[in-house]
């Protein structure tokens, strides 16, 4: 099975990110893309809004027409600050048949050196790093410099999708339309539970 890792606060999760996830299962033929919402992001110093139900939720209602997503709750069960190469060697015990790819934005490649064991989490998956569309080439040397020999970076390409958590956190504080940027019942969830408010 080609597995596909997508980590994130997913607070809320939105359009981009399911383009994203779209964008890397046609271009490198994923069998399944595993959302897994962290704890604690260790490079954010403020944990997420939402609660964990409430991004799990969240999350379930933005994938139930993918039969082929599911979300993968291991860091929130573990707690704490979430580190991948963890997770990463947990799916390998769990799944160890899969061939594991692991999902990243382009702006996130400048952060990777001070990620835990960046090395290793190279060594267990492959970076697919995306590029939404107008975007300059990413400046991948911090990346190529810990990846694994037999796992380069593979550069993806998506459309431009203007959607943030941020921007939809503070139209819902401030009682704008959401409609446009998160999946329909995603939105129906954060108005219903007065999330962000």
């Amino acid at each position: 099975m080609r597995l596909g890792i997508f980590g994130g606060s997913f607070d809320p999760v939105h359009n981009g990110h399911l383009a994203l996830a779209h964008a890397c299962q046609r271009q490198t033929a994923l069998d399944e893309v595993w959302f897994t919402p962290t704890a604690v992001q260790p490079l954010k110093q403020e944990g997420p809004h939402a609660s964990d139900s409430q991004r799990l939720e969240m999350l379930q209602l933005a994938i139930l027409s993918e039969p082929s997503w599911r979300v993968y709750q291991v860091e929130i069960e573990r707690g704490g600050r979430s580190y991948t190469v963890d997770t990463l060697r947990q799916l390998r015990e769990k799944v160890p048949s899969a061939v594991l790819f692991f999902l990243m934005g382009a702006d996130a490649v400048q952060d990777v050196p001070q990620w835990r064991e960046p090395r290793e989490i190279f060594r267990l998956a492959t970076p697919l790093v995306v590029r939404r569309a107008g975007q300059s080439e990413p400046d991948m040397s911090a990346l190529l410099a810990v990846s694994a020999e037999n796992k380069p970076p593979k550069l993806i390409e998506m459309p431009t999708i203007d959607a943030s958590s941020t921007e939809i956190r503070r139209r819902a504080a401030a009682g704008e339309p959401i409609g446009d940027l998160v999946p329909d019942a995603v939105a129906t969830y954060i108005t219903s539970h007065g999330l962000y408010r």
